[in-house]
């Protein structure tokens, strides 16, 4: 690999922690069931996941610039606002889905791909740094994609979605990130300016789409306190996670 131009290499670095999504959607190969109560916990963890991975964005926009991540953040509820209300205007097909829940399903999928706009501009401007530590945070990226594939696959398993198809969106909603990796890497100060901003948008969107759709649908056909429990327990996992790396 060593003998590729740089910006391959910054390109195939993000194309795999791409991949590395899809692996969030092997452990719904063992669950068979579709009740109305399974779509709640399954949204509980997905709503775990995706706040305990806003903190740390939150936390992370914040040594970029505070005020950017702030503005952003406000960008990123308007997005959901706007998408929702777009799509709620389509009669929405996701696969075999149709009506709510092919709407949720697309929402999912977009709020996460925009998510990954933040990250893929993380590899590039690390590339930009210096190897040895763009490698690190590559590899972290990719570890750190596993759950938020899991969060994909959360919503779009229980909803009729196959195991290919999990897995295949979840790939989808990371490709912003070896397709922007590059760039960021060949024009690293214009890109560095804005992803306080970037980060704030993902976690602003992620963090709006938990309380007004996943948590809400969780809380009408699931017991409140193994919702409460769910959340709790994915999104203090997923903080730690974070730390972690």
């Amino acid at each position: 690999m060593s003998d590729l131009p740089a910006v391959v290499q910054v390109f195939l670095f993000g194309l795999v922690t791409a991949l590395a999504t899809g692996l969030g959607a092997i452990p719904f190969a063992f669950v068979r069931s579709v009740s109305p109560r399974v779509v709640a916990y399954t949204n509980a963890l997905a709503s775990g996941l995706m706040l305990g991975a806003s903190f740390g964005l939150l936390a992370e926009g914040a040594e970029f610039g505070r005020l950017a991540t702030l503005i952003g953040a406000n960008l990123g509820v308007l997005f959901v606002l706007v998408a929702g209300k777009l799509l709620g205007d389509h009669e929405l097909e996701f696969g075999a889905v149709r009506g709510e829940d092919a709407r949720k399903m697309t929402l999912i999928v977009l709020v996460m791909t925009v998510h990954s706009i933040a990250e893929g501009v993380a590899i590039g401007t690390a590339f930009a740094g210096g190897t040895t530590l763009a490698i690190v945070i590559t590899a972290a990226i990719a570890v750190h994609n596993v759950p938020e594939g899991l969060a994909i696959s959360a919503v779009l398993r229980p909803r009729g979605a196959s195991i290919a198809a999990c897995a295949g969106w979840s790939i989808v909603s990371s490709l912003p990130q070896p397709l922007l990796a590059a760039p960021a890497f060949l024009f690293v100060g214009m890109f560095s300016a804005l992803l306080p901003y970037g980060i704030g948008f993902a976690a602003g969107a992620m963090v709006f789409m938990v309380l007004v759709e996943l948590l809400p649908e969780a809380f009408e056909a699931g017991r409140r306190s193994t919702i409460a429990l769910l959340v709790s327990v994915a999104m203090v996992t997923m903080v730690l996670f974070q730390q972690t790396l």
